[in-house]
Parts: C-alpha cells; structure tokens; sequence
C-alpha cells in the first residue's frame, strides 16, 4: 500500500437516517447537484446560509427548519470545521496505533503478510454526507481502498473510541484483502464482499452491546449482536453497484453467513 493520500475509496462504511416528510426535488434556481440528490432552497428547508451559525442554530431549537434543511446546516458547520475536525482525527489516529491493543495487533497481523498500514496510509478528510430526493441521508465514517490505504471521516466521529471502531473495521477489511484478494465491487461475487462485511462488523467491536445500547438505543436482549452485524453488512452490501436491492443483498450475506460469521481470524476470539 502507498502512502498518498486515498481518492474516495470504496466501498464505504454508511449509514442512513429516515427522510424528510417536506423534502422535495430541487428547485431550477439552486447550484446542479449529481442525479437524485438535493440542495438547500431557504424557502422549502427554513435553513439560510446568510444568516450567522447562531440565528440558523436558534431557527433549529424553535422548530422553524425541516429535518433536510437540518441536514444541510449539519453539512455547513462540518466544512466550517473541517481544519479542527482532522487535526482532531490525526491526533486520535496516531495515538490509536501508539496505544490500541486492537489496532496494534491487526497492524502486526497485516505486516506478517507483507502489508504496510500506518499513519502514513490513514488519512483524515471531511466526507460531504447526500440527501436524496426522498429525504434518506447517506453518510459515511470510513473507506478501504486496496491501492492506497484507509480513509477516516473525519466530520462524523463523536469520540476517539467511535475512531477506534472504524480504524478496527477498515484494518480488517485491508487484512482479509491481503489474505484473499477480495473482489470489492463485486463484479464477479457479491459473497466476497458479504463475508469481508460480516467479519469487520464482528470484529471491530462496532457492534458490541454497550455500542448498541447506549449509543444506538438498541435494547434487545437477543440475538442483539447477531442482528447488528447482519443489518451493517446488508446495508454495505447494498452499496456495491452489481447489488442490485436489499432483497440481494440479503440473500447473498444469508448465503455465507454461517462461515463467516464463524471465521474470526486473525483473532482467536471476538475481541470487543
């Protein structure tokens, strides 16, 4: 792996949130967006850029803007933070491999097979979250590209431990890549990237029960863990381009479920 800094890489680490009742198509006088994706009008939202952070930050608390105009103050404020948000993440990242017993290890278990990751190869940006005409918004925290490293989205982490999560879930996916050689868009088998889901999801601690509890509000007594890395790799799944819907994505991750939830290598054990 080189150490320049990686284009968008795919697939992505995404979520969703549910849409915007008022949201509609954008208007004819608004800056063109790419296909199926919204901007901001003040008029249908209730969000204007003119005024100060605070003015739009008080129209919020007073209910006078809409959940996509919400959206779009979110997308703002993140690149008028964006020199703060990754220095930030840089500073979490280095002390992550200085520090984390998980990171630490998956990095050793990379260099046994001849892999390089580092800080020089993990790179901190601002990743502009999409919202679609139907009101779903589409973020995401991180990115592994086999040709140039991983990527940290530096705009969407709460603390350094949520850091630690996404560095773990993407160092698994570089170490399954070495290992295997994973077709990642899927153009031949979609199960490739069902199985390399499924493991980073496990193994990354991202779905551990105080994850999914306290920070998700997730309360199921069973099958919890289960259902979080199935739902994660679904919607990754999703997010290839040969998938062609959830129905799919299902199927194929039911499909290799057994084996690879079951294959917890390079650990011995889910370690978080």
């Amino acid at each position: 792996m080189s150490s320049q800094p990686p284009p968008q890489p795919s697939p992505p680490t995404t979520t969703t949130t549910s849409p915007d009742p008022a949201a509609s198509s954008t208007p004819p006088s608004q800056p063109q967006q790419p296909p199926g994706y919204l901007t901001n009008d003040p008029k249908r939202t209730g969000y204007d850029p003119s005024l100060a952070w605070y003015f739009n930050y008080f129209r919020i608390l007073t209910g006078r803007v809409t959940r996509e105009g919400i959206e779009h103050y979110r997308e703002d404020r993140y690149k008028a933070n964006e020199a703060r948000d990754c220095a930030r993440c840089e500073a979490d990242r280095d002390w992550l491999f200085q520090h984390s017993p998980v990171v630490r290890y998956l990095r050793e278990k990379a260099a046994a097979l001849n892999g390089d990751l580092g800080p020089h190869n993990v790179v901190c940006r601002r990743c502009p979250g999409r919202i679609a005409e139907d009101g779903t918004v589409v973020r995401q925290t991180g990115g592994f590209s086999p040709d140039h490293g991983i990527l940290l989205c530096a705009n969407e982490f709460r603390d350094r431990s949520h850091l630690e999560d996404t560095l773990a879930h993407e160092m698994v996916h570089a170490w399954d890549h070495l290992r295997w050689k994973v077709d990642w868009m899927g153009g031949m088998d979609l199960k490739h990237a069902a199985c390399t889901e499924i493991r980073a999801s496990m193994l990354s601690g991202e779905c551990r029960w105080t994850r999914e509890t306290i920070t998700r509000g997730n309360w199921t007594l069973t099958q919890q863990f289960q259902n979080c890395v199935r739902m994660r790799a679904i919607q990754s799944v999703m997010n290839r381009p040969t998938c062609k819907d959830d129905v799919q994505a299902t199927k194929v991750v039911n499909q290799v479920w057994d084996s690879c939830f079951n294959d917890k290598r390079p650990f011995e054990e889910i370690y978080r």
